[in-house]
């Protein structure tokens, strides 16, 4: 079949066929994807064999949750932060700390501290390295912005999250921080380790077919927001990692892999009221202005919730 005829039927399938009044969104985009989709099928001469794999590969990635993991990997959620860029770019939007994905792994919920917050619940302090991270949250005018929200969540040294790893005690390594006066955040935690997908799972199947790995380098995710500045939703990686710039998620970014510094000197320590070296990461947020015409950076997306 031509691509016009293919429009034509699928017309015929999803607007002529409606015997009420149909969301004109939601039938706008259905039109779209169902045409897309029987060209591919037509263009790539797929057997009905192969297209009814695809849909059970599909039903068995929702069955298993990881369509979570499916986007990142197949570079959905950097495609969207790509739009945001280009979107706050034409409107003059510039300057800010880049944005980068949010991951499948956040929970609404987290205790909330003001200032400084510690993370760990304390399980993996000897096996783990200790970190204390620290920086201001700026705005628009470059000054800092006391009572913003820091939400930040990580894995643990095996890679796995809190909530949907039930060894974890609640809430593990996931806090929401109100940074202060000056507008100052830190918390105390141990370094990350970088996780990967599933290794049976339907993420680890189709990346191995496409010939690629399903691992992640060691980060920091944050949810970053205050009265009158767009949401910011970003990670930093631990530099140093071996897949810092081959992150199967394209999740990594220019200014988003601050240095990890090594603090040994005794007085450091009895100040931060350890007993063995730790590592220091600096790093400051810098919003940028609400700006009405701007594409609106609160995703509405199901998340967990404890």
């Amino acid at each position: 079949m031509t691509h016009n005829e293919i429009d034509q039927l699928v017309k015929g399938f999803i607007i002529d066929a409606a015997q009420s009044a149909a969301n004109p969104r939601v039938q706008q985009i259905v039109l779209r994807l169902v045409s897309d989709l029987f060209k591919a099928i037509e263009d790539l001469d797929l057997s009905a064999s192969e297209v009814w794999k695809g849909l059970e590969f599909l039903q068995e990635a929702g069955g298993r949750m990881e369509l979570g993991l499916i986007a990142p990997g197949i570079g959905l959620d950097r495609f969207l932060d790509i739009r945001f860029d280009e979107a706050e770019a034409k409107l003059g939007i510039t300057g800010g700390t880049p944005r980068t994905i949010e991951g499948p792994l956040y929970v609404a919920g987290a205790p909330v501290a003001k200032g400084f917050a510690r993370l760990d619940d304390g399980t993996e302090s000897e096996q783990g390295k200790v970190l204390f991270m620290q920086g201001t949250v700026y705005g628009a005018d470059g000054k800092p912005l006391p009572n913003s929200q820091v939400e930040v969540w990580h894995a643990n040294l095996l890679g796995n999250y809190s909530f949907f790893d039930k060894s974890q005690s609640d809430f593990n390594l996931r806090r929401t921080i109100i940074t202060d006066d000056n507008g100052r955040y830190q918390f105390q935690s141990i370094v990350p380790k970088g996780y990967g997908c599933p290794p049976n799972g339907s993420t680890a199947k189709l990346l191995g077919l496409l010939g690629r790995h399903g691992q992640r380098p060691a980060h920091i995710h944050f949810f970053v927001s205050a009265a009158g500045h767009r949401k910011l939703t970003t990670q930093i990686n631990i530099d140093g990692d071996e897949y810092l710039w081959d992150d199967f998620a394209f999740a990594s970014r220019e200014g988003l892999v601050p240095p990890v510094v090594e603090v040994s000197d005794p007085a450091e320590l009895a100040k931060h009221g350890v007993s063995k070296p730790f590592a220091s990461i600096d790093f400051d947020f810098h919003l940028n202005a609400e700006v009405a015409a701007a594409p609106t950076t609160e995703v509405e997306r199901r998340r967990a919730q404890a």
